[in-house]
């Protein structure tokens, strides 16, 4: 049973969890133990034990626990864009990617824990002087999702220690091994006892945990909108702090003038890359009248080319769906499509199997056209290789077809106009545009969010991590 870190030991569980390749599901990778909510609650002790002396070290303390973890991350990058493709089904050069940004992110924020700073003020009144500094909030419960499996702890987990705070990570039950990897590194690296712990195991009993004890100061969550909903009543609830990232039906609009290729390769990279299984996925191709059947046929085109196979075989380019439960889900959108009266021109058949004939959760990348902004292929997440277009007179109705969702995460639009390229970014309802571009791919230095039904709280990732993980104090001193 590969262990639990609470307290600076490694702890069994009361049970253990089977993590399984999606590539090969007769690849076993590892048993992984799951906590009970004792163990939860022992963990919290231990982050809130350790955060007084934490909350206190010095910036250069900080950077170099981050600084180190960063390094061998990245030196590592091979061997753990391995594990991660195998355990995730995400395509190896994906899966390296993925590696090589959580390394950036620690070192990024190493940076970031040296560069806290604060301000001086002139008050108002004579002789007085203000000061404005920032603070850590205490004990944060990270909660992340199985689509990036490293990435996303990343970018919660090293703003979380460059500002002062102690933590309590659950991971995904479904990607644990890339989570350990990072709770490995920090340990051997030195990470104090208690400041930051790995609590493998159910929501149900480690969620519930983080989701109710008072010594969580604030939770920073990924996943689902319906399990978004209920950390904000529960949080709400004892007045925790809490930062949601949720879900997103993302638009790509592609107008007339569009340079054909160019949109091509944004719609492949965004609506299907990753296998679909992206928050900033576009599977919503909104595309004007004019460009619309040239832009099927060479999009038809392409997908035929696609190889969807193994994860970590090489000139893979789709890999498998990551297990049954989210194979099932897409085959039933498919057919929720089909019944609503979109015409599917592409893909959308369970393969089963890999070229190698292992088997595993294989899907073809699923194309409808003749589809209606209100059927539900179109109004609800799928989280697969499933895209819908949506036909469009012209750039007003494309936008307004862009904004007519509860989600607001990402935004992209394919053009060589300068005037609507510009008005698009202005006006499309998402916390993130990109212009010629897929609307999955994003930079780890600057902010990552959405709006509406997306995202709450602030952003992540950047220098605007520091709002949602520290806790600002106004200090007044008269000379």
């Amino acid at each position: 049973m590969i262990k639990n870190l609470i307290a600076g030991e490694w702890v069994e569980g009361l049970r253990a969890s089977r993590n399984i390749n999606p590539s090969d599901t007769r690849d076993l990778i590892g048993e992984y133990a799951q906590a009970d909510a004792a163990q939860a609650r022992d963990a919290v002790a231990a982050a809130r034990a350790a955060f007084p002396a934490w909350s206190q070290s010095t910036p250069q303390q900080r950077f170099d626990l981050l600084d180190a973890a960063g390094s061998e991350i990245l030196a590592r990058r091979a061997e753990l864009g391995d594990l991660l493709a195998r355990e995730e089904g995400k395509t190896l050069p994906e899966a390296i990617g993925e590696v090589a940004r959580a390394g950036n992110i620690f070192k990024f924020f190493a940076g970031e824990a040296l560069r806290v700073g604060g301000e001086s003020i002139a008050s108002v009144r004579p002789g007085i002087g203000v000061e404005v500094t920032r603070e850590p909030l205490g004990v944060v419960g990270l909660i992340t999702p199985w689509n990036f499996p490293i990435a996303i702890p990343a970018w919660k987990l090293a703003p979380a220690l460059a500002f002062g705070n102690t933590v309590v990570m659950k991971p995904a039950d479904l990607v644990p091994a890339s989570a350990w990897a990072l709770a490995d590194i920090l340990h051997r690296h030195g990470c104090p006892k208690g400041v930051f712990n790995l609590v493998m195991g159910r929501g149900s009993e480690v969620g519930t945990v983080l989701l109710e004890d008072r010594r969580v100061d604030a939770i920073s969550f990924t996943g689902s909108v319906a399990t978004g909903q209920k950390i904000a009543q529960a949080c709400v609830a004892r007045m925790a702090k809490f930062q949601l990232e949720m879900g997103g039906k993302n638009p790509m609009v592609v107008l007339d003038d569009a340079d054909l290729d160019v949109a091509v390769a944004a719609a492949i990279n965004s609506g299907w890359f990753s296998t679909g299984q992206r928050c900033t996925a576009s599977s919503r191709l909104i595309v004007t009248r004019g460009i619309h059947d040239r832009f099927v046929a060479a999009l038809t085109e392409r997908l035929r080319t696609i190889k969807v196979d193994d994860a970590r075989k090489a000139g893979t380019e789709i890999g498998p769906v990551v297990d049954a439960s989210q194979l099932e889900q897409d085959l039933a959108y498919i057919a929720i499509g089909e019944a609503e009266g979109a015409r599917r021109v592409f893909g959308g058949e369970a393969l089963g199997r890999s070229s190698d004939g292992a088997p595993g959760h294989y899907l073809r990348p699923a194309l409808f056209v003749d589809t209606t902004p209100d059927m539900r292929i179109n109004r609800e997440e799928i989280f697969g290789p499933v895209v819908s277009v949506i036909a469009a007179r012209d750039y007003d109705e494309a936008l307004a077809l862009a904004n007519d969702t509860p989600f607001g995460l990402a935004a992209g639009i394919a053009t060589t106009s300068l005037k609507h390229a510009t008005h698009f970014k202005r006006h499309a309802q998402a916390g993130m545009v990109m212009v010629n571009l897929p609307t999955a791919g994003v930079d780890y230095h600057v902010p990552f969010g959405g709006r509406k039904g997306s995202s709450h709280g602030p952003r992540e990732q950047g220098r605007y991590a520091a709002e949602f993980y520290t806790t600002v104090k106004t200090a007044y001193t008269q000379a």
